[in-house]
């Protein structure tokens, strides 16, 4: 089983999210969404993530370098993963929900509170607005490129949408981190944590890692 440390840093919530890149370059924890889990689907752009948590909120920086780019959603609550999309999936041990948090290229957010695939409960719009977003793109939709393309997206994802409480923290969480963009010219689904499934599915909690807190 996967397992990470985020490291506390304290002062991420003072900084604009266009200039917390510097400090977690320093203080926070790097790792790798490069796991394909299905010889159908082998391609694997290089992605990146660095984590990092203040007292009340969980600081995610992805890294992404790949082969075209997409971003048709703009609405949150909209299919995201089918678009250049970067993902959080989370749940508290014993609990018998899980989290999903979906981000396309540009910062577009798809999230629910889920039993199962098919059986959510979605964000509200208070909730949406309260995980800040920052994206090296253009808050703007356009269809598929083709090429070699780069870009950062910084999320802060308050403990209580994550269903947690702040001033109680649990040792550790369940989650993954992935990257996918079911819906363009590259199909891909890469982990951070294995997952020994048949076909794709991001929605398994039983291969989450462990992430300390």
């Amino acid at each position: 089983m996967k397992k990470l440390k985020v490291p506390l840093v304290e002062t991420l919530d003072v900084l604009d999210l266009s200039s917390v890149g510097f400090l977690m370059e320093t203080k926070a924890q790097r790792e790798y969404i490069d796991i394909v889990n299905w010889a159908e689907y082998p391609y694997k752009p290089i992605v990146a993530f660095d984590i990092a948590r203040t007292d009340q909120n969980l600081y995610i920086r992805y890294f992404v370098k790949g082969n075209s780019l997409k971003a048709l959603h703009l609405e949150d609550g909209s299919p995201v993963y089918t678009d250049s999309c970067v993902e959080f999936f989370m749940k508290q041990e014993g609990e018998a929900v899980y989290r999903n948090f979906e981000f396309n290229c540009i910062g577009t957010c798809d999230a629910a509170c889920r039993k199962s695939r098919e059986e959510k409960t979605s964000l509200t719009k208070e909730e949406y607005a309260s995980i800040r977003r920052y994206s090296s793109l253009e808050r703007a939709v356009f269809p598929e490129k083709l090429g070699v393309y780069s870009w950062e997206l910084v999320v802060a994802i308050p403990f209580c949408v994550m269903g947690l409480d702040p001033d109680n923290l649990p040792e550790k969480i369940l989650g993954n981190f992935y990257k996918c963009a079911d819906d363009t010219e590259f199909p891909h689904f890469v982990s951070w944590s294995p997952i020994d499934k048949p076909s794709p599915d991001f929605h398994c909690p039983e291969f989450f890692g462990e992430i300390y807190l």
